[in-house]
């Protein structure tokens, strides 16, 4: 998929400026008035925090192409055209940048954006080598989830003799979280040599990531008669068992057909609430799958098409670099990825091209 150019321009009407501009103004008028309770205040202030942003970014656009109309004017005063001219050089450099700003804050946000998230990663193809990438991977969202500020806390580990996780399922709680982790969901591969491996032969493996965000509890209603719920003995690495009582919970949502496990609790009681977080998570995500379908051509468009069977990125040790297929864009700084901070400029670099490439549909 080529990249979109970065540094597209689109100039926003002044009338849509005016709209905004009156918008913002009622806004703020009505959280003002001190009539608005419950509900009602809870609406107005989401709409008032989502369209702030917006708000000063059409005023600056306002106040500089104002500027720019004055600058134009003093071009037929003999005295004053150098300067103007000199200033108008400046601004009009300034301008198309504001602009690009203001039509990124006007794109439709996905109102998933700000929701905490469940990280699912399973090792793929690749036998205890690909187990040992899902753990690496599972480390680097630990990190990177920790430079911003977020909380990871485990919900279900299936680990090998290795130390690797069969698969893993962790909530990702944190300010702007699926926002910036969306586009990890797919399949991640890795070529190196395994450490299990003594010939010293470069191996091709891989694991699935899904990021799901996470419903409130009015997004998905549950009915205990469409739940299927078994009790059973937990086993570790190795086939032996963690306890001695039947803690391990397995729900199945009949009508959908979906299966969440989970054993890692030392309760049944744990299990079941996590299990059902999971449950929620995958359910949710259905819905908005079936919501978005009349737009999934659109979807594809944009980067990445949301499916998990796509092969999103590699991993290739010997040559330290790692590559995103997506949006054709090779870091040679694998251990840094890996670690936490590299994985933000690859995050940033996918979502300048998904604004980008929505920028590009909105001038079509």
């Amino acid at each position: 998929m080529g990249r979109v150019k970065a540094h597209l321009h689109v100039t926003i009407p002044a009338e849509r400026l005016a709209q905004i501009a009156n918008r913002f103004a009622e806004l703020e008028a009505r959280m003002a008035s001190g009539q608005l309770e419950g509900d009602a205040f809870v609406q107005a202030s989401r709409d008032y925090a989502e369209l702030e942003p917006v708000a000063k970014a059409a005023r600056d656009v306002q106040a500089m192409r104002e500027e720019v109309a004055g600058l134009e004017e003093m071009l037929s005063d003999p005295e004053m055209k150098a300067m103007a001219e000199e200033e108008l050089g400046e601004l009009r450099e300034k301008l198309p940048e504001a602009e690009r700003a203001l039509a990124i804050a006007m794109l439709p946000r996905d109102a998933a954006d700000s929701r905490p998230a469940m990280l699912e990663i399973r090792a793929g193809t690749g036998g205890d080598e690909a187990a040992l990438f899902a753990s690496d991977l599972y480390r680097m969202y630990e990190r990177f989830a920790a430079e911003n500020g977020w909380k990871v806390e485990p919900i279900s580990m299936n680990a090998n003799d290795l130390g690797g996780f069969k698969e893993v399922v962790a909530n990702v709680t944190g300010n702007g979280v699926f926002a910036k982790l969306k586009f990890e969901s797919g399949v991640h591969r890795v070529q190196r040599v395994p450490v299990t491996e003594s010939g010293g032969r470069i191996h091709t493996s891989a694991a699935t990531v899904a990021v799901l965000p996470e419903p409130d509890d009015v997004d998905v209603n549950i009915e205990d008669k469409d739940l299927k719920i078994d009790v059973y003995r937990a086993s570790g690495a190795g086939g032996q068992h963690v306890n001695t009582t039947d803690s391990a919970v397995r729900i199945t949502h009949l009508p959908t057909g979906t299966v969440v496990t989970c054993q890692d609790g030392r309760s049944q009681h744990k299990n079941k609430d996590k299990a059902m977080q999971v449950l929620r998570a995958r359910l949710y995500e259905q819905q908005r799958d079936a919501a978005q379908g009349a737009e999934a051509e659109a979807r594809k468009a944009m980067v990445g098409s949301g499916d998990r069977s796509e092969r999103i990125r590699t991993y290739n040790f010997p040559q330290g670099r790692v590559t995103d297929h997506r949006i054709g864009l090779t870091l040679h700084k694998l251990e840094e990825v890996l670690a936490g901070p590299g994985l933000g400029e690859l995050v940033s670099a996918l979502i300048a091209e998904d604004e980008a490439k929505r920028l590009a549909a909105m001038g079509e």
